[in-house]
């Protein structure tokens, strides 16, 4: 095999593995677990805003959807979003508990989880 065949395989695969990575489908009731560090500041009352490190408005989770929610929980943890809140909060997370997560708030609050 030559050079540029091995860097095709390469790529194939880190194609395949970030489409497998990015379809995972998470367990709705598992997240629900999970999502008391998300609470506080995503679905209190009162407007979702906090104030740590600083006054900033955080947007209601309910009803996202599940491929968004855990996007951007990979910027944070990326860096592509800024936040140090969230970064601290998604460096955490084990892909497993991303994917919950999504799937917990995708689910509009009002239905029941089980």
């Amino acid at each position: 095999m030559n050079h540029r065949s091995i860097s095709m395989i390469a790529i194939s695969l880190l194609f395949c593995a970030t489409a497998q990575a990015q379809t995972a489908t998470g367990n709705a009731a598992a997240g629900q677990y999970d999502s008391a560090m998300c609470e506080g500041c995503h679905n209190a009352h009162g407007g979702f805003k906090t104030d740590f490190p600083a006054v900033y408005r955080a947007p209601k989770l309910n009803g996202q959807s599940a491929a968004y929610i855990a996007q951007c929980l990979q910027d944070y943890r990326s860096g592509a979003r800024r936040n140090p809140t969230m970064k601290a909060v998604a460096d955490i997370l084990t892909p497993r508990q991303i994917a919950d997560l999504s799937a917990y708030y995708a689910v509009e609050k009002n239905q029941n989880v089980k």
